[in-house]
């Protein structure tokens, strides 16, 4: 087993990118090239960072720790931006904003 794999922020991170997933499969077609790419690619970012990360030093780690948490913000953006175009409600926002707090 890989050291990244007992990590519980790799795990959250793991569910985290599934829900973007799902997510970014319900915007409109015309994004699915486009933001919904955009969030697919960062939320995979996230737990790639951790997994990384985790085979160097703890210098290293904490480098890779800190680019996990800028792609989470990135997927905090993306949900104000999908709300602003009405991809997805507040109440989605809200619910997506909370599971990215558990990542960061």
């Amino acid at each position: 087993m890989f050291r990244f794999e007992e990590l519980e922020i790799w795990k959250l991170s793991i569910t985290y990118a599934r829900l973007m997933y799902g997510l970014a499969n319900n915007f409109p077609k015309i994004e699915q090239f486009a933001l919904a790419d955009q969030l697919r690619r960062v939320a995979v970012s996230i737990s790639n960072n951790i997994a990384e990360g985790s085979g160097g030093t703890s210098k290293d780690f904490s480098n890779f720790l800190s680019i996990a948490i800028k792609s989470t913000l990135e997927t905090v953006n993306i949900l104000y931006i999908a709300k602003t175009l009405s991809y997805i409600s507040e109440n989605e926002r809200i619910r997506y904003y909370q599971e990215a707090e558990k990542n960061d």
